[in-house]
């Protein structure tokens, strides 16, 4: 019987949980849980974020900004969470980060295309499609990339399509999301390397089955390090979505043989997830971007990053316990 070699033992009740009503409705109501979870999310509304984001431009970072929320089944709801983004990209717009050049590289979305009505009944694709491309031409008017967040392997199919449809016309402006433990994941970034696209490659952060996926920490590691070395080695703009050390190392020991300079690459942080390193590498000379997450929207979200390290998961425990 083969065992999951697994960062967080914890992690597939945890992303279990992350999908469970049941569980969000006894987390939320925990009066230590929305303290914990400031560390992790700039706030409810879009005020709060945008503080977070001048904050972090001023220290040097690039940032993505992510509206909360996803599985939207709800046509009014999708529209709504368009509305929204289109509202932030204006305000976006105006923030004092010099030309346009360097807004479209230093300000971006992030967009969860489930958000956008691509779980809907029928014609949910489309939907996400339509109201996608609303976003995405809002943005490249507005000198800000739009980057597609990966979620489950049930969507993959619908948002890649759906990035290649925005990509035909929005080359410069659109990006994507692509998850290292998925077992096509290495074929995908040959393809979009060889397209010239801006790729974020991340770990992975949602319970697959290993049919899809790799499941062991070794194997996801592996496939990480394949995947980044197709991305270093093709015609894009690799983003290094990660927060592993021997992966940090990695990416900046590619760069450098490849030859790929940092201006052609860039590493990719949570919001609230290892600062210390963030301004290491920032100290170095090294481009990063901090994916800051906002909204009421969160539980979802804040129960994956419990998930993804134990030093997570133990912060939060600690804080819940009296005394700690």
């Amino acid at each position: 019987m083969s065992m999951m070699v697994l960062t967080n033992p914890l992690r597939p009740a945890l992303l279990a949980a992350a999908r469970s009503p049941r569980a969000e409705r006894s987390l939320t109501r925990m009066p230590v849980t929305k303290r914990i979870v400031e560390r992790f999310v700039a706030g409810e509304n879009r005020a709060t974020a945008l503080d977070a984001i001048r904050e972090l431009l001023a220290h040097n970072r690039f940032v993505t900004i992510d509206y909360l929320g996803e599985d939207t089944v709800d046509p009014a709801q999708a529209q709504r969470v368009v509305d929204e983004y289109l509202e932030l990209i204006d305000a976006l717009a105006q923030l004092p980060v010099g030309s346009e050049a360097e807004r479209a590289r230093s300000v971006e979305v992030s967009v969860k295309l489930s958000a956008f009505g691509q779980a809907l009944p029928g014609d949910g694709h489309a939907v996400a499609l339509n109201n996608a491309r609303k976003v995405v031409e809002a943005a490249e008017n507005a000198g800000v990339w739009v980057t597609f967040d990966a979620e489950d392997h049930t969507t993959t199919d619908s948002s890649l399509s759906i990035v290649r449809e925005l990509r035909r016309d929005h080359p410069e402006t659109v990006g994507t999301v692509l998850q290292a433990y998925l077992r096509r994941t290495e074929d995908d970034c040959r393809a979009f390397a060889q397209e010239g696209a801006r790729i974020r490659l991340c770990k992975g952060a949602y319970n697959e089955p290993e049919t899809v996926a790799f499941r062991r920490k070794r194997e996801v590691d592996a496939s990480y390090l394949r995947c980044l070395r197709i991305l270093m080695q093709g015609k894009g703009y690799p983003m290094v979505a990660t927060h592993d050390p021997a992966m940090i190392e990695a990416a900046a020991l590619l760069a450098t043989s490849v030859p790929r300079g940092r201006e052609d690459f860039e590493f990719q942080m949570l919001y609230g997830i290892r600062p210390a390193e963030q301004d290491r590498l920032v100290g170095m000379g090294q481009h990063l971007r901090v994916y800051v997450p906002f909204g009421d929207q969160w539980y979802g979200y804040f129960v994956r990053r419990l998930a993804e390290r134990p030093a997570n998961l133990m912060f939060f425990l600690r804080s819940a316990v009296p005394g700690k």
